[in-house]
Parts: C-alpha cells; sequence; structure tokens
C-alpha cells in the first residue's frame, strides 16, 4: 500500500562543529478514530524514515476509544526518544461546527465536545518512553549532543503558561529546542527571548484548504494568530528562532476536506 502523505525535509546546521546529525521525525495532529485503519498503517510506516528522535506536537485523538489504536499505531516509534505535548483534541472530542468557520479569523470562541481519556493516553506515552513536555524541561542526549528541550500545553485552549519553564538555555545544552501545539504569537515570542534554536508546533493543519499561488499554494487560515505564510514547513523571522509547523495527518471527522494540502509529517535534520 503506498503511503498517504508527504513527507517535507529541512537541514538545519544547529549544532556543534564535529557533532553528529540529528533526524527528528516531527508529526501532528493525527485525529484518530479506531476506524482509520489507512491512517494507523501510514503511522506505522513512519519508523522506515529512521528518526533519532521523535517529537509529536499534540492532537492525537479524535475519539474516546482511540488510545489504544493510537499506542498500537506509535509502538516502534516509542522504542526511540520522543517528546510529546498536547493539543486541544486531545482533552475534548470534536464537536460539529460549520465547517466553513474555521476559514475565518480566530474569534477565540471554542465549541468543545465531551472529555476525552487525556492522562490515559499520557501514562501510556509515558510508560512507552516518551518524555511529557506540557509545562516540562528535560536535557537528553541524542548521538552525543545534549538537547534541553521545554514545552508548553495548548495554547488554543490558553493552557499555555511559559512562565513555568521560562529561563536561560542550560550552558551544558548544545541545542535547545521547544515543543507547543498551537503556535501562538505569544509563545513563540517568549521562546525567543529564552534564544532557543528551533520550535516545532501543529494546530494549523497547513491551512487545509490552500488556494494555488504564485509558485505553489497559500492558504486561508492558521487558526491561531501565526500569519498564514508560516501555517507549515520552516520559516524564521528576525532573530527569532526557526519555527517548524507541521501540516499535520489528520484532521475533525466533521470537516474531512483537505485541499492542496496533502497530510505530511517533517523529517528535520539539525547538522553541525
Amino acid at each position: 500500500m503506498p503511503m498517504a502523505y508527504k513527507v517535507r525535509t529541512a537541514t538545519l546546521p544547529l549544532l556543534p562543529r564535529r557533532a553528529s546529525d540529528i533526524r527528528i521525525l516531527h508529526f501532528s495532529d493525527l485525529h484518530l478514530t479506531p476506524n482509520k485503519k489507512r491512517e494507523i498503517a501510514d503511522i506505522k510506516s513512519f519508523i522506515k524514515l529512521k528518526p533519532d528522535l521523535v517529537i509529536s506536537t499534540g492532537d492525537f485523538l479524535a475519539h474516546k476509544d482511540a488510545v489504544n489504536p493510537v499506542i498500537d499505531a506509535l509502538q516502534e516509534l516509542l522504542d526511540l526518544p520522543g517528546l510529546f505535548v498536547f493539543g486541544s483534541n486531545d482533552y475534548y472530542a470534536p464537536k460539529f461546527k460549520n465547517p466553513f468557520s474555521y476559514l475565518r479569523k480566530d474569534n477565540g470562541e471554542r465549541k468543545i465536545g465531551s472529555k476525552l481519556p487525556t492522562e490515559k493516553l499520557r501514562n501510556k506515552l509515558i510508560k512507552g518512553g516518551w518524555k511529557d513536555l506540557n509545562h516540562g524541561k528535560v536535557k537528553i542526549k541524542v548521538n552525543g549532543v545534549v538537547i534541553e528541550a521545554r514545552g508548553t500545553d495548548d495554547a488554543h485552549l490558553e493552557l499555555d503558561n511559559y512562565p513555568l519553564i521560562a529561563g536561560k538555555v542550560s550552558k551544558s545544552a548544545d541545542v535547545a529546542l521547544g515543543v507547543t501545539h498551537a503556535p501562538y504569537e505569544r509563545v513563540i515570542a517568549a521562546m525567543a527571548t529564552d534564544e532557543l534554536d528551533l520550535i516545532f508546533a501543529g494546530h494549523t493543519h497547513g491551512g487545509q484548504v490552500r488556494m494555488p499561488w504564485f509558485g505553489g499554494s497559500r492558504s486561508l487560515t492558521t487558526n491561531c494568530d501565526l500569519e498564514n505564510w508560516r501555517s507549515r514547513g520552516i520559516t524564521k523571522v528576525n532573530d527569532e528562532p526557526w519555527l517548524n509547523v507541521s501540516a499535520g495527518m489528520g484532521m475533525s471527522p466533521f470537516a474531512p476536506i483537505r485541499f492542496a494540502c496533502p497530510p505530511e509529517v517533517s523529517l528535520i535534520t539539525l547538522t553541525a
């Protein structure tokens, strides 16, 4: 069965001289339900990308019975070093709303569904060996490189509280990563103040519906206050950290349309 997703690649020279490369697999927004057999097979195939580190920026779930399918799909990846945060759909099930409302400017209103088994998912990911970065800060060593990583809980539901993890990067760290679900400007600005090197986020679905544009396509929304041109892939503004936004693998069961925006994962190679 051919893969039904795109692998977006980038190389960033962020490591110390003579350091070994680190291949980071970044995925987001699985929005998994138990019946999504094709997507589960695609997730299982991520291991073929041979990552050294795995980062998930949340929205694993779209159904109360999806925790075990998620863990099953990620089984081989859980054997690798991994970091995760949660998005709004890891706390609350999706709820029907006008699909066109997604294309309007975010007005702060949230229609949330029934509560999901968030703690069950958290416990299984931690038991699998991944680090919980929902307001966490960790140091891990990958290929001999010391990585300091910090993350926030979901900014879309205003659960982010960056001061809990604020502070300058440790002198013993070779590279500093930030992880957050929704790339709101306040989170990016706070991480920039602490001089992180690279931030990982999801949430935008790459716009989900993109219009043909000069040399490619353009998103109509990011579903947050991030500028539309930054809705997917690697971007950088001034002295801020690099930002990688994943266009995600899934979508809400109530808005199952992608146009000019295929499901994707990122493979970011950090080099010396």
